[in-house]
């Protein structure tokens, strides 16, 4: 099974990811964590991504599609994965699917969750003060969710026209959610 989760920042993309792999016995593909990882390595890619991310941008496309393309080659991936915070634009989703070409693979699901702005901001501000992110003070969380409605939210026509976008609330107790989720994919598998 392959997919990707989506949806603007706070919204439990990466919680939801790690129940899914659980579930499925996938890997977890976090471009998140794949640049942080880079920026503690203080790689060239890393500097790079640091820059961007500190002013709550977005890393260029390049950059994201070429360390993509370099993990989904992995093994691991043979059995099945799902991409979380990734891909975030028109350019991205293209280039993804031209990778994805290449290796023979196809998505399955693009799974899309939404909730309120100000919860998302609430869930961000607790984020920040309880693991000390950079990328969570008021000011970058603000920038972070215009960016995705500006950006990011335009990719959901993308999956649709392909028919394999469900949007999913993300509102309520974790466990919830990940039963809404499992729902959605066990149904249409």
């Amino acid at each position: 099974m392959k997919l990707l989760i989506m949806g603007p920042p706070g919204v439990g993309k990466g919680t939801q990811a790690k129940k899914i792999i659980e579930y499925f016995n996938i890997v977890h593909i976090s471009t998140g964590s794949l640049l942080r990882d880079e920026i503690r390595k203080n790689s060239n890619i890393g500097v790079v991504a640091s820059s961007f991310i500190d002013k709550g941008r977005l890393v260029p496309d390049k950059t994201l599609l070429s360390m993509v393309k370099k993990r989904l080659s992995e093994t691991d991936c043979d059995n099945g994965y799902i991409l979380d915070g990734f891909p975030r634009t028109i350019d991205q989703a293209s280039g993804l699917e031209k990778i994805l070409e290449k290796m023979g693979h196809n998505l399955d699901f693009a799974i899309s969750l939404y909730a309120e702005k100000d919860e998302l901001v609430s869930r961000l501000i607790k984020r920040g003060n309880d693991s000390g992110r950079s990328d969570d003070n008021i000011k970058i969380i603000i920038e972070r969710q215009k960016i995705y409605w500006e950006q990011t939210a335009p990719i959901l026509d993308f999956y649709k026209k392909k028919n394999i976008l469900n949007n999913i609330n993300g509102l309520g107790k974790i466990n919830i959610v990940t039963k809404r989720i499992l729902k959605v994919v066990e149904k249409n598998a």
